[in-house]
């Protein structure tokens, strides 16, 4: 009997220490799995913020060529308007009499 009880004490300790020992190793996987994450989510937000900066890049660039689209549209509105006042001055005035009439019947009201 006395040695069913001291193999049972052997046991219960020999279990213990297990149970230490597999606690310690669950703790380390559990920091190195945190470590981990802080990694990965470190990479995830430079992955973020490069392709926001790529993206705005992009809007910038589309922007630019799209104001500059604009500007030379304008820039050919004007010499039409300029060539047609050359070509027929008398007309254009009168237009330009008759949208500024306009414009003042309209201010009016």
């Amino acid at each position: 009997m006395a040695n069913a009880a001291t193999a049972k004490a052997g046991n219960e300790m020999r279990s213990v220490s297990d149970l230490e020992a597999d606690i310690k190793l669950l703790r380390a996987d559990i920091e190195k799995l945190t470590e981990q994450l802080q990694r990965t989510g470190e990479h995830g937000i430079g992955a973020a913020r490069r392709a926001a900066s790529q993206g705005a890049e992009q809007l910038r660039a589309k922007g630019e060529e799209t104001v500059e689209s604009l500007r030379q549209n304008a820039r050919d509105i004007e010499a039409q308007i300029t060539e047609n006042v050359r070509e027929k001055p008398i007309s254009s005035l009168a237009i330009a009499a008759g949208v500024g009439f306009l414009f003042a019947l309209i201010a009016r009201r």
